[in-house]
């Protein structure tokens, strides 16, 4: 019984990392001006625990960002930037 109980608990551990959804929001980061802007708010992004992928483009003054809805949120990430310098905004994308 107790091996059973410890087989469960296990099995529910690593399922819970599959419940855990990546999400992707983009940024709009107007204050860089400069080309080494991009990559301060890409480190500073990289830093947020659960962001697996952050895409700094300066052209469009944007961020892409991809990260674990577990471990942060959008507020956590656009705090991230401000910290860094350069306040971001969420941009919304329309439903199509």
């Amino acid at each position: 019984m107790k091996q059973l109980l410890i087989l469960v608990l296990l099995m529910s551990s690593m399922f819970t990392a599959a419940w855990a959804d990546t999400r992707t929001v983009t940024l709009s980061v107007p204050s860089m001006n400069c080309a080494m802007c991009p990559i301060t708010v890409r480190k500073a992004l990289e830093k947020v625990e659960g962001v697996t992928q952050a895409n700094v483009d300066y052209q469009t003054k944007s961020a892409v960002v991809v990260y674990n809805d577990q471990k942060t949120s959008v507020s956590q990430v656009t705090q991230a930037t401000e910290d860094a310098g350069y306040p971001s905004t969420e941009i919304k994308q329309e439903s199509l």
